[in-house]
């Protein structure tokens, strides 16, 4: 009997309700279904010298999930699905995305589209579209002391009333290089849209094989937004004698000491997303973040009342 995982953001009625007019459409279809809830991978913020992650990033897959697992639904919004690829993406499971939050950035599938979209689900009428995770890990001389999985980005920056912080960051076989800021950015092509546009750097396409390195209010008008090949790991030294925020994905996190650094590398398991239609990335951008819109005062659109040049 095939295997659904669903996936659900049970502090929300409306996902939960959602839940289950899902489950039992896929019983009735002659799928066995499993469900958990998506707390599983928001793995919060944790003192590494009281918390040991040292299980590893794979600790976050529900004991109930499998490989065999067809795919897994998952109903939230855009941090309900960012735990779902921790759960899911060790194990390989494609990961379906519906919508019950609010940007919905990530979602594949909205509620108004339900019945059609479990009409094609169940029809096999779908493909598998893969997105870069990092590997977070915290380490201390040799001993991993915490390891998260990440889609977006990892952040480390200062407390608050704390000064400016200096990072020495090495990419890979290069040289060294030392940024003074409030902190850094480390991002993949899918968080390029997230904490790493707000702090100016560039939105990249997901199917660029590249990462991102972007400065907090960095104190040099040298320190920008610099992308580079993912195949290169990167080493970040907290080069300051206060302790540092580490925040992964705005759901999972620890303090970094001044003798801690952090290790990030590419994953060899990404997340899959379930495709329903071809994934068109400057349509989402459009829809979403309203980039390329036709600007309305532009002569000659047609529209009254623009600023442009007047007949």
């Amino acid at each position: 009997m095939p295997r659904v995982g669903l996936i659900v953001n049970d502090g929300k009625d409306l996902a939960l309700a959602t839940a289950d007019s899902i489950e039992a459409r896929l019983v009735a279809s002659g799928r066995e279904v499993v469900r958990v809830s998506s707390s599983g991978g928001m793995v919060g913020f944790a003192n590494p010298d009281q918390h040991l992650r040292a299980r590893g990033y794979a600790a976050c897959v529900p004991a109930s999930f499998s490989e065999e697992m067809e795919l897994a639904i998952v109903l939230g919004g855009d941090g309900t699905v960012l735990s779902a690829a921790r759960q899911t993406a060790p194990i390989g499971v494609p990961i379906l995305t519906v919508n019950t939050g609010h940007l919905g950035f990530l979602a594949e599938a909205y509620l108004h589209q339900l019945d059609q979209v479990l009409a094609r689900v169940l029809a096999g009428e779908w493909t598998v579209e893969e997105r870069t995770l990092l590997v977070v890990s915290v380490m201390r001389s040799e001993q991993r002391r915490w390891e998260v999985l990440c889609l977006n980005e990892m952040a480390l920056h200062r407390e608050p009333l704390t000064s400016m912080c200096h990072f020495e960051i090495a990419i890979g076989r290069h040289a060294p290089v030392d940024i003074a800021a409030d902190g850094v950015i480390l991002s993949t092509p899918t968080g390029s849209t997230a904490y790493a546009l707000s702090a100016g750097g560039p939105v990249i396409t997901p199917d660029c094989p590249v990462l991102q390195l972007t400065p907090i209010a960095p104190h040099s008008l040298a320190s920008r937004a610099l992308v580079f090949n993912d195949r290169e790991p990167v080493t970040v030294f907290p080069a300051t004698p206060e302790r540092l925020m580490m925040v992964v994905d705005g759901s999972a996190g620890c303090y970094i000491w001044p003798e801690d650094r952090v290790l990030i590398r590419r994953s060899e398991h990404p997340v899959r997303f379930v495709r329903l239609n071809d994934h068109e990335f400057f349509q989402v951008l459009r829809n979403k973040l309203g980039w390329g819109l036709p600007h309305v005062a532009k002569p000659g659109n047609g529209l009254e009342g623009g600023a442009g040049p007047q007949p």
